[in-house]
């Protein structure tokens, strides 16, 4: 089963991310699960989107644990409370244009550093990184598709559809590469 969480802060888009991602599982034939908590009621506050995906029925009821995956919108909140819920193993994605040997000092994570708003600006989105991400977070889980994701952002994004495509597609190809040129360098 996979476990992934998704924290932001209120008008970023997590919760909207958190929808789609579920949604392209569910489109790949996978059994869903997905909740979200909000730590205040008001823009700016930290919120987290929870999804859960396997082949099988998700009998589990309590709130995740030990992540498969952690998608961070905003570096700021990437701290020893948000990386508990990770192990070595975990595939942690953070929007935030440091390098990633800046997130060293925070464990022995492996942390992957996306500029989620260059990449936005890029593609006509402002702010709007949630799509960035996403591509970003399915290239570096290997799962769902990048096919299968773009279609979901092309049905539910509300506006700039083809913007929102192109976005989480670059974010994707960027992840690529830069894991294959770990792994030729490796």
């Amino acid at each position: 089963m996979r476990e992934i969480l998704i924290l932001g802060r209120g008008g970023q888009g997590a919760q909207t991310a958190g929808n789609q991602l579920a949604q392209a599982f569910f489109a790949k034939g996978q059994y869903v699960q997905t909740f979200a908590t909000y730590g205040g009621a008001r823009r700016g506050t930290p919120v987290t989107s929870s999804i859960r995906a396997d082949d099988q029925p998700i009998r589990q009821r309590n709130n995740i644990s030990c992540a498969t995956a952690l998608l961070c919108f905003d570096d700021s909140l990437l701290d020893q409370n948000f990386l508990k819920l990770a192990n070595k193993d975990t595939v942690i994605v953070v929007n935030s244009k440091q390098p990633q040997a800046s997130f060293a000092g925070l464990g022995d994570y492996n942390i992957l550093a996306v500029d989620g708003k260059d990449i936005a600006r890029r593609n006509n989105m402002g702010k709007v990184v949630n799509s960035a991400l996403l591509g970003a977070l399915v290239a570096a889980m290997q799962n769902p598709d990048i096919d299968t994701m773009c279609a979901v952002i092309e049905q539910s994004a509300p506006a700039k559809k083809q913007e929102n495509v192109a976005a989480c597609r670059e974010a994707f190809q960027r992840v690529t590469d830069a894991e294959q040129g770990n792994q030729s360098n490796g």
